[in-house]
């Protein structure tokens, strides 16, 4: 089985942007969030990938992912994808032994960024770095899956 065990982050300030690579601009999708698992399209630069991940609530999931062609990611993000589709810029950020992904995202999730490690073990210990804010891995309104119903620009409003 393959699982990822990830923490998340909300992010304090723009400090991290001095340490960070150039990012990569993507654009994912998901053809089913259900009550057990999602399956979600992402472009990635020039690579394409089809994903499903465990709707479990917590740093450790049961995650799979493959490489598809890039055409047929489009296609599919075009034309079966719930809507709004994410869309983001993710840059990594080597702190202490650690590499930090910084998401910020555009479109209707614009405003929000958040900081994901990935870790071997769940009570694997890391430096945290200083730009490093309120965690939310057990909140999943910051899920990306749950981020295409209700979208950050929404948050504000009643009922979101």
């Amino acid at each position: 089985m393959a699982t990822e065990i990830e923490r998340k982050f909300l992010v304090r300030d723009d400090s991290w942007r001095a340490e960070a690579d150039a990012g990569i601009v993507m654009r994912q999708g998901y053809l089913i969030g259900a009550e057990k698992a999602s399956v979600r399209v992402r472009v990635s630069g020039e690579h394409a990938y089809l994903n499903i991940k465990s709707a479990t609530l917590g740093v450790q999931r049961q995650e799979y992912e493959y490489e598809i062609p890039l055409s047929d990611a489009e296609e599919i993000l075009d034309t079966l994808c719930q809507r709004p589709l994410i869309e983001k810029t993710r840059y990594h950020v080597r702190h202490g032994r650690h590499t930090w992904e910084i998401d910020v995202f555009e479109g209707d999730n614009a405003g929000l960024v958040v900081a994901e490690i990935e870790l071997g073990a769940e009570d694997e210990p890391f430096e945290r770095p200083p730009w490093l804010g309120e965690e939310v891995s057990h909140d999943k309104r910051y899920y990306n899956v749950c981020l295409v119903k209700h979208p950050y620009k929404e948050w504000g409003q009643a009922g979101a």
